[in-house]
């Protein structure tokens, strides 16, 4: 692959997106930002830090250009990485008027786009002519709040360019986080989505009072059903067991960081969902 300086483009300004700006940053990559509040921007400007997600990572002001609008961050950027909720990420897209398709793409998110029930990685094929060759997905099992307090955590990458893949791969590699290049990018789409899912379940159990010896036999038949859902979805020779399927599904099943779990836990407890959702 030729050789050509990556300038990495952010869209999201969550927990993940604000881990991720902390490796690249560290790695001396010079990132653009796109966050919609001003009041945000503003914030992150004078103290250095993101007011709502991981607050106690201080930013490198230096490596961050951050705006508003979104078609500036991407028109700056050869690299965009998508890190918003998969509900939300249709209405950023379309406010994009660029012609992406020239742009490698990596997936940040988890879950189907709603407006077309596609993997993030077909959306983006169908409706942005974005190729399987510039398109990348991240993997775990790496929980954002570990990331911030510089935990040894693990990535997987995955793409259909294997060659493109390792370079990106070397950006996020550092000190604290080792990273794998993987070619089986829809199973660690699907894996990144379905663990949620099950992590929600074993929440619900734990909140019901169900003990460990359930919960343990539970996540067992979990990544048996993964294993035959992914493998019914796109059936290449995988290791289930590697960190990107089995490490992630125990990581959102079992963290205390985990949101699913958690909001199955209160779910299993009685809460209706808009007071979990609230909490």
């Amino acid at each position: 692959m030729k050789e050509t300086k990556l300038k990495f483009g952010v869209i999201g300004s969550g927990s993940w997106a604000t881990a991720l700006i902390k490796i690249l940053s560290e790695n001396n990559n010079d990132i653009n930002w796109y966050i919609r509040n001003t009041e945000n921007i503003e914030f992150i400007k004078k103290n250095s830090h993101n007011p709502n997600y991981l607050s106690s990572v201080e930013l490198n002001l230096k490596k961050l250009k951050i705006s508003a609008e979104i078609n500036e961050v991407v028109e700056a950027s050869n690299v965009i990485i998508i890190a918003v909720p998969s509900e939300y990420v249709n209405d950023e897209m379309k406010k994009i008027d660029l012609d992406i398709s020239k742009k490698i793409i990596i997936c940040a998110l988890k879950g189907l786009v709603p407006e077309t029930n596609l993997l993030f990685g077909e959306h983006m094929q169908k409706h942005f002519g974005i190729s399987p060759n510039k398109f990348l997905v991240i993997g775990g099992p790496c929980h954002a709040e570990e990331v911030a307090l510089e935990k040894l955590s693990y990535l997987t990458i995955g793409s259909s360019n294997l060659e493109l893949c390792k370079i990106i791969s070397e950006k996020f590699s550092c000190k604290y986080i080792n990273v794998k290049a993987s070619d089986d990018v829809i199973g660690i789409e699907y894996a990144s989505m379905l663990k949620n899912i099950f992590a929600l379940a074993v929440g619900i159990s734990n909140g019901l009072g169900y003990g460990d010896n359930y919960q343990s036999v539970f996540m067992s038949n979990s990544i048996k059903e993964m294993k035959r859902f992914i493998s019914k979805r796109h059936k290449i020779k995988r290791n289930i067991n590697n960190s990107a399927y089995l490490g992630d599904l125990l990581v959102t099943g079992y963290s205390s960081f985990s949101r699913n779990r958690m909001f199955g836990n209160m779910i299993g407890k009685g809460y209706t969902v808009r007071a979990a959702n609230w909490k």
